[in-house]
């Protein structure tokens, strides 16, 4: 584990309308959690779609004609480029309200799970297996308990 204060530089854009979906300085708070401890120096975007876009692009690089809640692009730097880009991570507004009101959940505690989630997978994290879903599962638990949110896995 990196030890020190993170020094997370955040680029947060909207491809729709701000209401109601957090500032900037939010995102920028919930990805800094994500990464300390695990990396020292990063850049990372934040791109929050509506519903066309984020369809499009699931469709383009995941091949799913559906407009999912998070999208993690990974960089791909070319060898021996030395940067401290993470990636991109792209969350839906519409699917993340949806899921929010039919999860009986607060928006921004919403968001602030998909930031944590989209931001660690583009750190290495995955849960394509139980053992890895449990293990990602955990350290989103303990990471948003941090942030002052409940259990975004607790269903009632």
């Amino acid at each position: 584990m990196t030890r020190g204060p993170v020094q997370c530089d955040v680029g947060v854009s909207y491809g729709l309308s701000r209401k109601g979906i957090p500032a900037p300085a939010s995102f920028k708070r919930w990805a800094e959690a994500a990464c300390r401890g695990r990396i020292k120096h990063v850049d990372i975007a934040i791109r929050i779609v509506d519903a066309p876009e984020g369809r499009r692009l699931n469709q383009h690089y995941r091949g799913k004609d559906y407009a999912t809640n998070v999208l993690s692009f990974p960089a791909e730097l070319p060898a021996g480029v030395q940067l401290p880009l993470l990636g991109d991570v792209v969350i839906c507004a519409p699917v993340v309200a949806k899921e929010a009101t039919d999860q009986g959940k607060a928006l921004s505690a919403h968001y602030a799970h998909l930031t944590v989630h989209g931001v660690l997978h583009l750190l290495g994290l995955d849960h394509e297996n139980p053992r890895e879903a449990m293990a990602m599962e955990a350290i989103e638990r303990g990471l948003l308990a941090d942030l002052g949110f409940s259990d975004p896995y607790l269903v009632d």
